[in-house]
């Protein structure tokens, strides 16, 4: 019991402050700065993927195809997601009420923090859509493989608040309060320097893992498909980003609707949400009309050639394949050799040619047959008794 309470003393009563934000990278003309902040969000993007090219592979894609598609998504994710950012938090870019007193150039400082989900998750879809266009696979079951991987790759990225020290709830008492530094520009101001805040970074992170093993679950359960499961995500991360957006302090565009003042991405997070249970229910109530593949219409890969009656062979997509060493069946051996009861001969190629071949000796009554009746030739010939 001694033990246990000497352990429990020993818990940290809050989360302390990071001592590390990135480090240098000696170059010949400077140093190059790699921030924390892009690290969080390359690992994201690393463990995303890794879920996403299993689930896909899983589905019958073709293979690389998911590194077509993220060299497109990706890039636009980033600029959707730093658009979004902009214009849901002007003041530093713009100046308060776009007076002008803002600073331009931290527009494209990405490094400092200041990505958007909407504009990433918007602009990244359009990426996306442009890689499977590509690739000859359907959007929306990339979606669909891609909706968990996603939601991992944000659990992981939004620890790049903490390094940044930034995006933090109210003032709190609670044993996991977050400490942030009194001298950080994010340190709300008339505030005790010993004060502790809400780890909303702590929050959403924990809210998303728990958010992968529900999808996971329910698509093992229910095989959802037509991008239900992209669309199950998007009501699921909306309705934790309410009350998780309602706990920050930090600057953020307000909006008045329907007489209620709060945050932008309080009602973005509303308004997706109520999208998303539409489109999730109207496509579970419409009837499949295709077959379930990853595939376009007409960008399907070849399969293996099909045998026809013929001898040709035939493609998946139903043209004709020349067939080059042509299969001799036994009726026709058959009927290339001289009849031994009447000497008639059936000529298997047509009567003009045999009336322009060279005339030869014609055998006689005892002539023997260059098999027995039944048995397979080993090819034919025009003249069944011709010697050379």
């Amino acid at each position: 019991m001694q033990t246990l309470l000497q352990a429990a003393a020993m818990v940290p009563a809050s989360i302390p402050s990071p001592d590390w934000s990135g480090f240098d990278i000696p170059l010949p003309w400077g140093t190059l700065r790699i921030h924390a902040y892009a690290l969080c969000i390359l690992a994201g993007i690393v463990v995303g993927l890794w879920l996403t090219s299993a689930r896909w592979a899983k589905r019958g894609a073709p293979e690389g195809s998911v590194w077509d598609i993220v060299v497109w998504a990706i890039p636009f994710g980033i600029i959707g997601g730093r658009l979004y950012h902009v214009v849901s938090s002007p003041d530093a870019y713009f100046g308060p009420g776009f007076d002008g007193t803002g600073d331009l150039s931290l527009i494209p400082q990405i490094q400092r923090g200041g990505l958007g989900i909407w504009g990433a998750v918007v602009l990244g879809v359009v990426g996306a859509w442009i890689g499977c266009r590509r690739s000859g696979v359907k959007l929306s079951s990339f979606l669909d493989a891609a909706a968990p991987g996603l939601l991992l790759a944000q659990a992981v990225g939004r620890w790049g608040n903490y390094f940044n020290q930034e995006l933090f709830g109210g003032p709190t008492t609670l044993p996991w309060g977050l400490q942030i530094d009194a001298d950080n520009a994010n340190f709300p101001a008339g505030v005790p320097a010993d004060t502790l805040f809400h780890p909303t970074f702590l929050y959403e992170s924990l809210w998303n893992l728990a958010g992968v093993v529900i999808l996971l679950a329910l698509d093992r359960k229910f095989n959802f498909r037509r991008s239900r499961l992209f669309w199950l995500y998007a009501m699921y991360y909306t309705l934790g980003r309410v009350w998780i957006e309602a706990m920050r302090i930090d600057d953020a565009e307000q909006i008045s609707l329907f007489g209620i003042t709060t945050r932008l991405n309080v009602w973005t997070s509303i308004f997706v949400f109520l999208a998303a249970l539409v489109a999730f229910i109207l496509l579970g109530r419409k009837k499949r009309t295709e077959p379930d593949t990853v595939y376009l219409p007409g960008r399907e890969p070849a399969e293996k050639q099909e045998a026809k009656p013929d001898g040709n062979a035939v493609a998946a997509a139903g043209h004709p394949v020349r067939d080059t060493d042509p299969v001799v069946s036994d009726s026709e051996s058959r009927d290339n050799l001289p009849d031994n009861q009447s000497g008639s001969r059936h000529a298997s190629v047509p009567t003009e040619q045999a009336e322009a071949a060279p005339a030869g000796p014609k055998p006689g009554p005892d002539a023997t047959a260059a098999g027995s009746s039944g048995s397979t030739a080993t090819g034919t010939a025009p003249e069944a008794g011709a010697t050379k």
